[in-house]
């Protein structure tokens, strides 16, 4: 992606959403989208202050108009925001049974710590962008079920490794940011939109605001917000919404911390309990959802990383065959090519860190990582590893460079020796920041174009099925399919990029893939 200035005035008025803990409003943009307002990179628009010192200078801290106290704070806030998974990876993938064998909860809590760490701080010293890395919660869940059902679990880690190392290629090719680039500008502010709907969502459902019902969600329980873990949740999202609308530095971190506080003493007067049994039935509906906030009896101990180089390259290929393999292959990348496009857009628009195209200044970097990120989780047995939404609560707490990014990787590498430290943090805990950030990106929606139906019908879908969905994948497919064929009913297929046709048709196989197989 070319790294080009934009000479753009730019005009502080202290805005909403994206801009409410920044104080900057975004800029116009360009033609394309009427009367659109898109964020672009932050610039002084007085004479150009001195880097303090040479890691000033590298990160560009005081360049991107940030401190060092905004990135360590920020850092912070995307790691407790982001920490369920060193607890929430382990329970999905060692529940899958492969021939009576499951595998080690506490190795992979601490392989999903460590790996997430040493990719976080890759993420940040090469990508130099507030990106945190950890294992796909939506490509974890589909690797268990193969695991479970089809292959063993170094044969379907070996696919992973192969995703990875075939994503990489696209990237040295130049193809994937030449897709992300492709993209236009109506679906990256529908990304980011649908996003923030998704982050809601997930808050919501971690807090046990919502859960499966009949027909489809039900409403806390028995339609009431009943139980002290759900009033964890509002007092959390309470005090966090006043921290964030009164500009308290570090809000969100402190609303974590303020919270977290509350649950432990909820849990020592009340003992309320986990909502799960041992089973993975919900015996208590009113209990905790993952972490039962309660000080641990161990604080430390040495990570066990023997799952590390557990995997069979090609293993998965002469067990189901090679058409078989490629299928699940195909269906891993699609989700980590696309989930990392719509996390970088949100992100990126988050922090104002999008050009006027909206279009990530120096991309090959982040691309890069991130891509050999999938296979580093494959060959560590955790699952493919991508970049994390969750990385906008610390961009809504002031983190702006990948010096952010140093910080959230070097505590999880931490917390890889203290992961009974890491549970005292209740989902209920982190949940509110997730809300709060999803309206903040929710605001980029006055940006979208309302008066064309073939632009506004993409925009719906790609909004609507990512959090109806629980994939990001799901609503960037859906856009893109809509979009091209929409844009070519009206007659504007001059406004599609050639390398959108070959994305759409790739969704189109993506989507049909389940008749495929069972043709095949």
């Amino acid at each position: 992606m070319p790294d080009k200035s934009r000479n753009r005035a730019r005009k502080v008025t202290g805005g909403t959403g994206a801009t409410a803990a920044t104080g900057t409003a975004p800029a116009p943009a360009d033609a394309g989208v009427p009367a659109e307002v898109v964020t672009g990179p932050r610039r002084s628009a007085g004479p150009q202050v001195r880097p303090k010192n040479g890691v000033d200078r590298y990160f560009e801290v005081t360049a991107r108009r940030s401190t060092f106290g905004r990135e360590v704070r920020g850092g912070l806030t995307t790691f407790f925001t982001m920490a369920y998974i060193v607890v929430l990876n382990p329970i999905i993938l060692s529940g899958a049974d492969i021939d009576g064998n499951t595998l080690p909860f506490a190795s992979v809590a601490a392989v999903t710590a460590f790996v997430a760490g040493a990719l976080t701080i890759a993420m940040g010293v090469i990508g130099r962008y507030p990106f945190a890395l950890a294992a796909g919660l939506g490509i974890n869940a589909i690797v268990a079920v193969y695991a479970a059902t089809e292959l063993t679990w170094p044969e379907i880690m070996g696919l992973v490794v192969l995703e990875g190392l075939l994503i990489t290629v696209l990237v040295l090719t130049g193809f994937r940011r030449a897709v992300f680039e492709a993209i236009p500008a109506q679906l990256k502010i529908s990304i980011a939109v649908g996003i923030g709907f998704f982050l809601t969502i997930i808050g919501l459902a971690d807090a046990g605001v919502i859960r499966p019902g009949s027909p489809l969600i039900s409403f806390g329980v028995g339609g009431q917000l009943a139980g002290w873990p759900l009033l964890t949740f509002v007092v959390g999202l309470l005090v966090t919404s006043v921290l964030v609308v009164r500009r308290v530095k570090g809000g969100l971190l402190i609303g974590i911390v303020v919270t977290t506080l509350f649950a432990i003493v909820v849990e020592a007067i009340a003992q309320v309990g986990p909502r799960t049994g041992a089973d993975g039935s919900e015996a208590n509906p009113r209990g905790w959802a993952l972490q039962v906030p309660s000080w641990p009896d161990d604080w430390i101990g040495l990570p066990d990383l023997s799952l590390i180089g557990d995997f069979s390259l090609f293993g998965g290929f002469s067990r189901i065959g090679v058409l078989a393999a490629v299928l699940i292959v195909f269906a891993i990348m699609i989700a980590d090519f696309f989930d990392t496009v719509g996390t970088v857009t949100a992100v990126g628009a988050e922090g104002d860190l999008l050009d006027e195209d909206r279009n990530l200044p120096r991309s090959q970097p982040v691309l890069l990582v991130d891509s050999l990120a999938a296979a580093a989780g494959g060959a560590s047995s955790i699952s493919s590893n991508t970049t994390y939404i969750e990385s906008a609560a610390g961009v809504g707490d002031g983190a702006r460079t990948g010096l952010a990014s140093v910080v959230t990787g070097v505590v999880f590498l931490v917390a890889a020796f203290f992961t009974p430290l890491v549970q005292v943090v209740p989902s209920e805990a982190a949940a509110p920041v997730l809300v709060i950030v999803g309206a903040m990106l929710i605001s980029q929606i006055r940006d979208l174009a309302w008066d064309d139906m073939s632009l506004v019908i993409p925009a719906f879908l790609t909004i609507a099925l990512m959090p109806f969905t629980y994939s990001i994948t799901n609503g960037i497919g859906a856009g893109v399919v809509s979009f091209v064929l929409l844009r070519l009913a009206v007659g504007r297929r001059r406004d599609v990029h050639p390398l959108m046709w070959i994305v759409a048709a790739v969704f189109v196989v993506y989507f049909a893939l389940e008749p495929i197989q069972q043709l095949l």
